[in-house]
């Protein structure tokens, strides 16, 4: 699963002029600001009122994620680039703000298999009777609520015209923010297997996405599992990717086009792309030793392959006693090269045709 940093939106609804809401929502960064840190976490305030979005005026329904408008489209960046949300309403008339509605109801994909967390304020029921209506529509949206709440009751928290929570406020707002990152990180693969991005896999829930530099620590584990049994059948430790650290494996990620096939926030296998004129290069074609035989190798194999140009070839190299592997590219039409090759290693290619 990606070491990404999560990023956490901070959403306050009201647009009132002079209300409440941009006070609760500074206190509460700043508040929060160390757990964040501790957490590993990146906490983002955003106020709706800033985003100028008027009652929705999309053409087309928001799940199909198609936009017209480019205050759709800044809106659906934003949403879309989060990993859960905090959001922090008042309460109008027992209900949530229709400001708060009508930004939640202008998107579809970009919130699904996020938590959300809220932050009430009003007076007799603290803005609890808001949460609970928000709630009805975040689920229709697959954005998932979590339990923590903080519901600030305006006596008990204003004074004069400051905003002055009392410890155990705060003390609410970390035990949210802690659930809220635990859900989120819990639900990546949920949001990764449903991206836009991600290719249906060969086995039953796995999905394929393009890895990059913040998946290096899952790299890293994957190709010493598999090359540590390349090693004992060529009798060599001379494998780069044995030797690599996760700060090595993070540079080739920025270089080659890689793509890793995940199911439940486990890597199951890799192979990376990279072109050279007008061959196509593979390598690092991994499987989890223990999903050997289920047809995971012919599949990344096939997924690279889909990338070369048609009268240019594709090239990989693998190990002269890695009979499992050479069987496997024989089949798939890959040929040894002709000429002199690095000792233990043999050189295939094969051609695409036009």
């Amino acid at each position: 699963m990606t070491t990404k940093r999560p990023r956490i939106l901070v959403l306050v609804s009201s647009t009132r002029p002079n209300a409440l809401g941009p006070a609760v929502g500074r206190w509460l960064t700043d508040t929060l600001a160390p757990d964040a840190e501790r957490l590993g976490v990146e906490l983002v305030l955003q106020a709706i009122g800033d985003l100028e979005l008027p009652f929705l005026d999309e053409e087309e329904h928001p799940s199909s994620g198609v936009y017209h408008q480019e205050h759709t489209r800044r809106w659906s960046r934003i949403v879309d680039g989060a990993d859960g949300f905090v959001v922090v309403t008042p309460e109008y008339n027992h209900a949530m703000p229709a400001t708060l509605k009508n930004a939640l109801d202008y998107l579809g994909p970009e919130w699904a298999w996020k938590p959300v967390g809220f932050v009430s304020y009003g007076h007799t029921s603290a803005g609890t009777r808001a949460v609970q209506h928000a709630k009805q529509v975040v689920t229709a949206l697959r954005l998932v609520p979590v339990g923590a709440t903080v519901a600030l009751r305006i006596g008990d928290v204003v004074r004069g015209d400051e905003l002055v929570p009392q410890p155990r406020h705060a003390d609410a707002a970390r035990g949210l923010l802690a659930e809220l990152v635990r859900v989120a990180r819990a639900l990546v693969p949920m949001r990764e297997r449903e991206h836009p991005a991600a290719v249906e896999g060969p086995l039953p829930g796995s999905y394929a996405r393009r890895l990059g530099p913040d998946d290096a620590a899952e790299v890293t584990v994957l190709q010493r599992c598999c090359w540590l049994e390349e090693a004992l059948v060529n009798d060599t430790l001379a494998i780069p990717a044995l030797h690599e650290s996760p700060a090595d494996v993070r540079a080739w990620l920025a270089d080659w086009d890689v793509t890793g096939l995940w199911r439940d926030g486990r890597l199951l296998g890799m192979v990376r792309t990279r072109r050279t004129g007008t061959d196509l290069h593979v390598g690092r074609l991994a499987v989890a030793p223990d999903l050997r035989g289920l047809g995971v190798g012919r599949w990344l194999l096939s997924h690279a392959e889909s990338a070369a140009e048609k009268g240019g070839r594709i090239v990989l190299s693998t190990g002269a006693a890695s009979h499992r592997n050479l069987a496997l590219y024989r089949r798939q039409g890959y040929v040894p090269l002709p000429g002199p090759q690095e000792e233990g290693v043999v050189d295939l290619a094969k051609p695409v045709a036009v």
